[in-house]
């Protein structure tokens, strides 16, 4: 049986499955299982706008701040594969209430971190114990209503995984400046102690059956091998000079290995973590490979514009939260919209419209200047939303189409594992690539600053008569100002290189054959709403 996390309900419960909760005890169930999965989303991007803070008071350079980031996404994705094992030993309201409570301690642990491997460590157990609460939380929501309602409450989960990242920058950015960034994480225990004491007061007598089933030990190491290695020489490649540095080499060897033995290892295990012959279906390559880019892109993106903002144009991080929190509007607003239009409408038209429409706001970004006021950055943040509405639902309803009901819980958890993992590897390479063009850029100007330049000359000397000093003063302030100017134009690169990106991989989506809608009524909502995070 394959392990990845299930996007419905076991098949096996549904004849034994409890009665729905109505009432007081449906509205108290929804909000405590909804609350995991939006502290979870919002712990995703409550930290973004809050790198370059938590960078200076550890002491670490932004770059290094980032791994706060990209640890959390990668274990993450480990243990999504491991969730559906875990369910059918432990129990789901067990492995709910257990991962929350986990969840927890880890947050209070990151908030105590004195350094930042103190911090990394316990991002990476904080991301490892929230690998089930995206699936499970739909699941159990699921089971919670009426077969007739299921649409109702997949649109209820779908929203706190949609408001996490209107919510998260705003109020990261808000405790980062008023208190301190370790609240960012303390915030969790509160909000974690009632879902996982409510989930449990209400669910403890509808616990889902148990039985051992064998894990696939050898493939999960090589998963854990592979994903490690890969994100550590992403993480500390620049620093160490890449492929000039043994380290680094090694660590590309060992991901290389490993990854190629893993491949062979699942396609050929009786029990693999992950059924990688999932890709042989068209829909299924296609739409993982496209929405795995594309969020990977997306996501990437998203951690970089409040570090530039902070960084170079002295945005606080409450400002650079408030800027970067209309994300969400559109995708709210539009969710229920694309529900109700999707089944009458060739998803890939859905999916094509959403990948133009990134391109366009990425394009809309590449234009911008050192001098930009606040409103054009926060309108292609805003139109923003209105591709994100169109991009989860339909690529989900296009790689689960076609497939039957017993495939859907391994084809959401395998397309949630790569999805997320090419998140925290987008981050790890548009951050690469920014700190790469501004020193590209910052030569390319500094070549043409010299005293046999008129403009550069007559430029020194107006800044000396202007602030009334010196010539090595004014030389500073020049170089503050190129430094401002590189940086500006190695991010209208990434921008520009992120709006082609989402055109060359619109492809994807046509390679797929035209979706219907998935026989499991749950599995491409909520792994869409999963996404959103």
């Amino acid at each position: 049986m394959s392990t990845p996390p299930p996007a419905a309900p076991p098949a096996s419960a549904s004849a034994t499955a409890p009665a729905p909760f109505t009432g007081g005890k449906l509205v108290l169930a929804t909000i405590a299982v909804a609350l995991a999965t939006f502290m979870n989303v919002l712990d995703s991007s409550i930290a973004n706008v809050a790198i370059p803070t938590i960078s200076g008071n550890l002491g670490v350079s932004v770059d290094e701040g980032t791994w706060v980031v990209t640890v959390f996404a990668a274990a993450n994705a480990v243990s999504i594969p491991l969730t559906g094992w875990l369910t059918q030993r432990i129990g789901q309201i067990k492995l709910f209430v257990s991962a929350i409570l986990l969840f927890v301690m880890s947050s209070w642990l990151c908030g105590l971190a004195p350094n930042l491997p103190v911090l990394l460590a316990a991002r990476v157990l904080q991301g490892a114990v929230a690998g089930p609460l995206i699936p499970l939380s739909q699941a159990i929501l699921l089971g919670s209503y009426p077969k007739e309602k299921a649409s109702m409450a997949l649109a209820l989960w779908g929203m706190t995984a949609v408001v996490g990242p209107i919510a998260g920058p705003s109020i990261g950015g808000w405790i980062t400046d008023s208190y301190s960034w370790s609240w960012i994480f303390y915030i969790n225990i509160p909000v974690g102690l009632f879902s996982a004491g409510v989930t449990w007061f209400l669910y403890r007598q509808r616990e889902s059956p148990t039985r051992k089933v064998p894990i696939d030990r050898v493939g999960l190491l090589l998963l854990i091998t592979w994903v490690a290695s890969l994100q550590i020489m992403l993480d500390k490649g620049r620093d160490l000079d890449w492929f000039a540095s043994p380290l680094v080499v090694w660590l590309g060897v060992i991901a290389a290995i490993a990854f190629a033995v893993f491949v062979v290892w699942e396609l050929t295990d009786a029990n693999p973590v992950v059924d990688l012959r999932l890709f042989a279906g068209r829909n299924f390559f296609g739409g993982t490979v496209a929405i795995s880019v594309a969020y990977g892109v997306f996501f990437g993106n998203l951690v970089l514009l409040p570090q530039w903002m902070q960084q170079y144009l002295n945005y606080r991080s409450v400002d650079a939260g408030l800027v970067t929190a209309p994300l969400g509007i559109f995708a709210v607003i539009l969710a229920p919209v694309i529900g109700k239009i999707l089944p009458r409408t060739d998803a890939r038209l859905l999916a094509t419209a959403a990948f133009v429409g990134f391109a366009i706001v990425f394009y809309m970004r590449s234009n911008y200047v050192t001098e930009i006021d606040t409103w054009h950055l926060v309108l292609p943040t805003l139109l923003q939303g209105i591709p994100m509405a169109c991009f989860f639902v339909p690529l989900t309803s296009i790689l689960l189409g076609g497939l039957p009901p017993s495939k859907i819980p391994a084809a959401a958890g395998l397309s949630n594992f790569a999805r997320v993992f090419c998140g925290a590897v987008g981050t790890s390479l548009i951050g690469n690539a920014w700190t790469d063009r501004i020193a590209l850029h910052h030569e390319r100007l500094t070549e043409q600053a010299n005293i046999y330049n008129p403009t550069f000359s007559a430029s020194i000397a107006a800044s000396q008569s202007a602030l009334h000093i010196d010539a090595a003063q004014a030389r500073g302030l020049f170089d503050v100002s190129l430094s401002t100017q590189a940086a500006m134009m190695g991010l209208n690169d990434i921008f520009y290189g992120s709006a082609l990106i989402f055109i060359l991989i619109i492809p994807l989506i046509w390679i797929t054959r035209r979706a219907k809608r998935a026989a499991s009524g749950g599995a491409p909502g909520a792994d869409a709403a999963a996404g959103a995070h």
